[in-house]
């Protein structure tokens, strides 16, 4: 284990509640089985399935299939229990938790001895989508890329119809390279343009990435409307409004496909090792990770399946450190040593070790495939992360 090695038990068997089968949730049920392969976990989460999100615009060209991990094969695999239930946790229910040890659900009362808050955040939208000419993430991640496509084409009687991408964020920008590819090698006669409320797109990023994302939609002849804020997706066209001027105006589109970023609706403070922290106190029994975590400590807070996962791995570690003898817990001091934006099938473009240094093309897709690749073996049982 990282960092800290020296670890005794006190106890044989523990019995932990991990809430979230997201990329921290995940992260941690392997780390405990790997350190404590007697440990009794029971995930809990509202699907039957894993979805590994940061593959989602690959939809376009393989099955959604190959992007989800059944529950019921992590229960076969690892002995563990998934237990399909939605769970939310206020500050008063936590803490009579940390006092009982034990999470009520309409399915009865769970015990433990820890409990892991991972239950990640919800993707933002605009106002209530007409499933018929406005798809969201979370439309994807219920049919591939390629049906959601395919299927606007035919029942669309355009000559030739617009498609509006809205957000220049990570997501919306692979999303967008990924369906003008689409559209190319299916032949399809559209035409693709992207809304974004900012002046450039990837601003949260070294000004490299914008750069250049935006000279290859150029390249492509993707339409950009910069400083621009979405309204609504009629029958045929896309009500917009100028950020500046707060002019409002329209344009031809026949559907829109919004990715308007993450919305963490509750957020768990937490120490520098993961516990809950409530009244400046924390719990701890309960320990948190992922999206719906904010860590006071100098590590990363990001919201990207990187720091998801180090977050994870840190509080499983943390919950064995704990349960046994010194007791030492180990702080989260993780940051992120590079990301990468795909920008289609062939490219791409990301920072490594610093964030002066940006990369673009081939390499840069190699190191997102590598990094991605890590997290596919380590839902396999095979850790390669370092720490």
């Amino acid at each position: 284990m990282a960092f800290l090695p020296f670890n005794i038990k006190k106890q044989k068997k523990l019995k932990v509640i991990i809430v979230g089968g997201g990329y921290a949730g995940l992260a941690a049920l392997i780390n405990l089985l790997q350190f404590a392969p007697d440990t009794d976990i029971t995930l809990i989460d509202p699907g039957t399935q894993h979805l590994k999100i940061t593959h989602l615009h690959e939809t376009f060209r393989y099955p959604l299939t190959d992007l989800l991990f059944p529950f019921y094969d992590l229960e076969s695999r690892y002995g563990c229990r998934h237990v399909l239930a939605s769970v939310d946790l206020d500050q008063n229910t936590l803490q009579d938790c940390q006092e009982s040890k034990q999470l009520i659900l309409d399915e009865g009362v769970l015990n433990f001895d820890y409990m892991i808050i991972a239950s990640g955040c919800e993707n933002s939208v605009s106002s209530p989508m007409d499933s018929r000419n406005v798809l969201g993430l979370s439309d994807f991640s219920a049919t591939s890329g390629s049906d959601l496509l395919g299927n606007f084409f035919d029942q669309n009687d355009a000559a030739n119809p617009v498609i509006s991408v809205v957000g220049g964020g990570a997501t919306g920008i692979q999303f967008l390279f990924e369906i003008k590819q689409f559209l190319m090698r299916k032949k399809y006669k559209a035409e693709l343009r992207l809304i974004h409320s900012g002046e450039h797109v990837l601003e949260q990023f070294p000004d490299g990435f914008g750069t250049y994302a935006e000279s290859r939609m150029r390249d492509l002849g993707i339409a950009f409307y910069p400083n621009t804020y979405y309204s609504e997706q009629g029958s045929d066209h896309v009500f917009l409004a100028e950020k500046i001027t707060k002019k409002q105006f329209e344009l031809p589109s026949g559907l829109s496909i919004l990715f308007l970023g993450k919305k963490q609706q509750k957020t768990y403070t937490a120490n520098a090792f993961g516990q809950i922290v409530i009244n400046r106190k924390p719990l701890q029994n309960i320990f948190t990770a992922g999206d719906c975590s904010y860590y006071q400590s100098p590590g990363s807070n990001t919201l990207t399946a990187q720091s998801a996962v180090r977050k994870g791995k840190l509080v499983a570690r943390n919950i064995l450190r704990h349960s046994g003898f010194p007791g030492l817990l180990e702080p989260y001091i993780h940051h992120e040593l590079g990301y990468v934006v795909s920008i289609g099938a062939a490219d791409a473009v990301g920072w490594l070790v610093s964030e002066g240094n940006v990369i673009t093309g081939i390499p840069a897709l190699t190191i997102k495939e590598l990094v991605e690749a890590q997290y596919d073996l380590l839902l396999a049982g095979i850790d390669t992360y370092l720490v």
